[in-house]
This record gives C-alpha cells, structure tokens and sequence, in this order.
C-alpha cells in the first residue's frame, strides 16, 4: 500500500498536505479519524461463495450416493466394458451374501453357480488346513463334508495314513494323539486371499484358491514356532447331494510376497490371537 492510499487511517482532510500520519496498534482508534468505509459488496460475495460451495457439496453426495440405487451396472462395483469386468472377475466381490447353512461345523448350501464354486472351494481349503484334521474324530467329520461320496472313503483311508502316523506328527512337534505338548498351542490356520475359476461346465467345476497359511506351536519353549507360507490349491468339484464336493486337487506352493520388516509376536501374544479371532464364511 502506497502512503497516499486511504486505507482507513487519518482523517481524510490533510492527504498530500505533509501531515503526519500514524498507525494505531489493531483494536485501537484514533479519536480524530473518520469512520472507516465499508467494503462494499464483501457480505454479499462471501454469501454467494458459501452458497456456491454447499450447492456443490450436495451435488457431490448426490452423485456418490447414486453407487446405491439398485442400477445392475453399480452393483457389480464395475461400470466398465464387458472385457473389464472379466478381468477382475476372478477378484472382485460381487455383493451374494454368504451361506446360513453349516455341515459338520463347515459352510455349506453353496448355490449350482460359478460363484457358489468358488465360495465352497475357498471355505474348504480352510477346513483341510485347520488343526482339525489332526484329530481322529475331526478329521473324519471334514473328510466326509468336503469330498464327494465316491471318493470320501478312499480318501479318508489315505489321510488316515498320514496324519494318525507318529513319525509324522513327531517332525511337527506334536503328540501321537495330533495334540500339542503341554503348555503349547497348536497352530494351524488357513487364510484364503482369493479364488480364480479355472473352469466351469454344469455339474463340474475347477477351481483355485490362493491362500496364506499359519502353521507350528505357540510357546515359550517351542522348537517349532509359527511359521507363514502362501500356496496356491486347484479343487476339481462335483455337484452332488445338493452342495459342491471335492473330487481331487493338485497344490503348490506360492505365489509368496515379499515378507515386511516386522516385529515376531511373542509367543504369549500368537497364542491369544489364534485363540482370539476366529475365522470367516468366505464367499465371493
């Protein structure tokens, strides 16, 4: 500001006559200064700004809540061509609600769809890789929940011979009974990440399941400490008895990412999540 300006101070007569002129210190005035002048229009600008910017607030969550209104295109979460939703089809959620029906504590019901395949696939390879096919009974019940009638009973003659052997339940620390040792807990917990199609034909249907899994003893003296690994199950299914079936499988191991740098959880602190948090109903 120039120091001919009137900026609203002095008194407005002496400008340009060599009168000094002074500053008062904000909130002071001057007894021999003349009102200061309105700004003209000022009210009326910042009213039509704030108008202006609600109008466009409004506006904004009308749009967004357009996302809700049932629109077919909306629900799939895709609005882009057909191609586009094929590739993120194997990923994307589609909004079916997960099954209310349990069989042998597994979640069953799953609809004669593509969806629904990949909905059981994922639920039971969280069931083959619980703790409970370590125990006899436990073991049994998932077996013939999971596999097709005509192959649950091979297939569980099979497990039966690997999970009852003592060689084998010994290199994981765990007892001849499949329990742990006292004072441990006895980890193992299947974390599906995703589930892809490989294909789908009426009453058969083939699919993958990329998935994390927890596995080892949770204690203070364990010599098999919990451990994370990825792999990735091929499940061919059969429509029978009213729900999809495992017939066979193929596994292998990954695709893994790179682990971050974090702090191990101690012993005590595994041991109260996995105890803690349960799992999920997986569905697509």
């Amino acid at each position: 500001m120039s120091i001919g300006d009137d900026g609203g101070y002095g008194d407005g007569r002496g400008a340009g006559t060599g009168q000094t002129r002074t500053r008062l210190p904000d909130g002071e005035t001057d007894p021999y200064a003349a009102p200061r002048r309105a700004r003209a229009g000022l009210s009326s600008r910042n009213l039509i700004t704030v108008v202006g910017v609600v109008v466009l607030l409004l506006a904004a969550i009308a749009f967004a809540n357009r996302g809700g209104s049932g629109n077919s295109e909306t629900d799939t979460g895709s609005t882009g061509s057909s191609q586009d939703q094929a590739a993120a089809q194997p990923t994307a959620p589609t909004g079916t609600k997960p099954v209310g029906g349990k069989t042998g504590g597994i979640p069953s019901g799953f609809p004669k769809t593509e969806q629904g395949a990949q909905s059981a696939a994922a639920n039971y390879a969280v069931a083959l890789g619980s703790d409970g096919m370590y125990n006899a009974a436990r073991r049994q019940e998932i077996v013939r929940t999971v596999y097709a009638p005509s192959v649950a009973a091979a297939r569980e003659g099979e497990l039966d011979k690997t999970y009852a052997n003592p060689s084998y339940l010994k290199q994981f620390g765990l007892k001849p009974d499949g329990t742990a040792p006292e004072g441990m807990t006895f980890v193992a917990r299947a974390n599906p990440v995703g589930t892809k199609t490989e294909g789908f034909k009426g009453d058969t249907a083939k699919v993958s399941v990329w998935y994390s899994a927890l596995f080892g003893l949770a204690g203070a003296n364990s010599q098999k400490p919990v451990t994370e690994s990825w792999y990735t199950t091929t499940y061919d299914l059969q429509w029978a008895n009213g729900n999809w079936k495992v017939v066979d499988f193929t596994q292998k191991n990954g695709p893994a990412p790179i682990g971050r740098d974090q702090a191990v959880a101690s012993a005590d602190d595994m041991t109260k999540a996995v105890q803690g948090y349960g799992g999920f109903t997986y569905a697509r």
